[in-house]
């Protein structure tokens, strides 16, 4: 029996050093069409380890994702980026994408869009391509409630735009 455990943890020990070692890099994205508003609502959720990484990089190394530290241009700073890297074509039209704002939820970070003035929704595009500058296996779950129809997918790299066709 001795023998037996000595074995197993031979075998497993490695198994789980390994899966400490490999980080999963992702974002999700939640897009809802609330049709009485006439607004496509956006939330997207980011680890904030990740972001505060890139936000330092790419704009300001003094940048923390705190919400009690963070500088007074943090919030211009994510809009700025996501608004680079997050389009959106509605019925093949360029939408124009609102930062309403952030809240901190534990080691995440939830960004709050908005696309207002949109009657109806015939086709809808979305490239996600937020931190595949800085991680080569990020990838980007989109989630949507668009006219009642749930759909998911994943964007990469190699992949970051989805096209919805709603005749």
């Amino acid at each position: 029996m001795k023998t037996y455990k000595s074995l197993v943890l031979l075998f497993c020990i490695p198994l789980f050093a390994f899966s400490v070692m490999h980080k999963y890099y992702l974002s999700v994205t939640q897009v809802e069409y609330v049709e009485d508003k006439q607004s496509v609502q956006i939330i997207t959720r980011i680890f904030l380890d990740d972001f505060e990484n890139l936000l330092q990089q790419r704009y300001n190394e003094a940048i923390v994702l705190e919400e009690h530290e963070e500088m007074v241009s943090t919030n211009e700073y994510i809009e700025l980026y996501l608004k680079g890297k997050i389009n959106i074509k509605i019925n093949g039209e360029a939408a124009d994408i609102k930062y309403i704002g952030k809240e901190y939820d534990l080691d995440l970070l939830k960004v709050y869009l908005e696309i207002e003035d949109v009657a109806s929704i015939n086709s809808f595009e979305i490239s996600n391509s937020v931190l595949f500058d800085l991680f080569e296996g990020q990838q980007n779950i989109i989630k949507t409630n668009i006219n009642s129809k749930k759909k998911s997918f994943i964007l990469v790299a190699q992949k970051n735009r989805e096209v919805l066709n709603f005749n």
